[in-house]
């Protein structure tokens, strides 16, 4: 563990020393940008951090994974999953994690990355396993509240951690990343719940029962390997296990620092936290994720049950067709973040994303031939994975103080929450094979975000005009300037 004083002095001289007008400009001032030791910093928080972050928002996804393979095996006749009970599960998982959000988010500065997120996923682990054991549906509706409420600071947390570790111009990428090791993990999860499946009856087990004792398990190990692998904030490196030098801490802070003067968290207090629910920019923010997990929601946790029963497939092969669109989407992710980030654009990706989505949409709810419609699940399925990327960053660029990150990382998470309550309830097994209610639905959402995204460009070019002329100070910090 290498140890060393926190390097405030080097940060606030470099800062100090910095034109202001480069805080909003090229980000990091009078640091060579693409240095040697900037490269290795970047590359060390790149290997360190979005490795393990990537493995530990996976989990959201595999829990929809094994519970979307699930539906599609005897589950739903050993439980009684009768009616809309199937929806309620994943429904009251929902609420529980928009319950827990906020506290969760909070808990990540208050008890530090290493211990919390180690505990919130050893938490989930156990609580995956544990469903191996139910006999009824209110069991696993208990369950389910509880696995909310341990998964409801991973996603939150982890993108509140990542925006304080990189510059704006840096981010989309790194959430790409994030959104890579999410989605590989959920398509091979697919692929292992196939196998999984295969063992049903054997020792008298449900093939449905392996799989969540199986990725249980492995959740269990990936929470202790978390205590050790993750890394804590930039001014605290120090405390994170084998991972930088004094010098490349120093210029961790200095190059964050110099691109919004947030390193340092304020004293808390709630109404540090709760002031910022006076900027409306969080609400559209928060309106834009309802809108994407409205969609993702109602993919990636029926996404089986629509091969099945929308597109003929058998059983096992609806659990394994449902992993080549996600193999798929790290395309799209990689190279729409790269472009984001190269060029510091985020409105007109999501845009771009949300089109190709409108027509993935369109194929699979208007196509007669099946090839055309399983390929409008790839185009739906890159497009809202690339787009969590890209709103991520979006949020992330435009606002700054640690308070309000922290804050707008749960306010955000909870509206995606809440869109995934509803995005429960649109597919509706009644209406196989077009599902007519979930096609209309993801493509309104989608041009609904698209005039959010127009609204929001229009806001910050004015703004940025304004702030140019010293009209005003955008976000409190002198020289800062939306991202558009």
């Amino acid at each position: 563990m290498t140890a060393t004083k926190a390097p405030w002095d080097v940060s606030a001289r470099i800062v100090d020393e910095a034109p202001s007008e480069e805080i909003g400009g090229n980000g990091v001032a009078d640091i060579e940008e693409d240095s040697a030791l900037e490269k290795r910093l970047r590359l060390k928080i790149d290997l360190r951090l979005c490795t393990i972050a990537g493995i530990l928002c996976s989990l959201n996804l595999l829990d929809s994974g094994v519970i979307s393979s699930a539906a599609v095996t005897s589950l739903p006749t050993d439980l009684g999953l009768t009616g809309n009970r199937f929806s309620i599960a994943i429904f009251i998982f929902t609420i529980s994690s928009i319950a827990f959000q906020l506290p969760s988010t909070l808990a990540v500065r208050t008890f530090g990355p290493r211990l919390w997120f180690s505990f919130i996923t050893f938490s989930f682990g156990i609580i995956t396993m544990s469903t191996a054991f139910i006999q009824t549906w209110q069991q696993m509706i208990a369950l389910r509240v509880l696995l909310g409420a341990a998964m409801s600071g991973i996603y939150p947390g982890l993108t509140y951690l990542i925006s304080t570790w990189y510059p704006r111009r840096e981010q989309q990428t790194r959430f790409a990343f994030l959104q890579v090791g999410e989605v590989v993990i959920l398509a091979t999860g697919g692929i292992v719940n196939f196998g999984l499946n295969q063992l049903n009856g054997r020792g008298g087990i449900a093939g449905w029962r392996y799989m969540f004792l199986v990725q249980g398990l492995i959740s269990v190990v990936i929470g202790l390997v978390t205590y050790f692998w993750m890394v804590d904030f930039p001014e605290n490196a120090h405390r994170s296990f084998w991972f930088l030098t004094a010098e490349e801490q120093e210029l961790a802070v200095a190059r964050i620092n110099a691109d919004r003067k947030d390193v340092e968290p304020d004293e808390f207090a709630w109404s540090k936290v709760f002031m910022h629910a006076k900027d409306p920019k969080i609400y559209g923010f928060a309106v834009m994720f309802f809108l994407l997990n409205l969609v993702s929601t109602s993919l990636s946790y029926f996404l089986p049950s629509i091969l099945q029963s929308g597109l003929g497939f058998s059983e096992n092969e609806a659990i394994l067709l449902n992993a080549p669109p996600y193999y798929y989407a790290v395309i799209p992710v990689l190279l729409s973040s790269i472009v984001g980030d190269k060029f510091r654009l985020r409105g007109p990706v999501i845009i771009f994303n949300c089109v190709t989505l409108i027509v993935g949409f369109s194929l699979l709810g208007f196509a007669k031939q099946d090839a055309v419609r399983y390929l409008g699940t790839f185009l739906a399925t890159g497009a809202y994975v690339s787009n969590w990327a890209a709103l991520s960053a979006y949020q992330a660029n435009n606002i700054t103080g640690q308070w309000k990150r922290a804050f707008t990382a749960a306010a955000v998470t909870a509206l995606n929450g809440a869109g995934g309550i509803a995005g429960s309830f649109i597919v509706r097994y009644q209406e196989a094979p077009w599902y007519p209610t979930a096609i209309w639905v993801s493509i309104g959402s989608h041009i609904l975000m698209i005039a959010i995204v127009a609204l929001f460009s229009v806001y910050f070019h004015f703004s940025n005009k304004l702030a140019a002329s010293g009209k005003i100070v955008l976000e409190g910090v002198e020289g800062f300037r939306y991202t558009l």
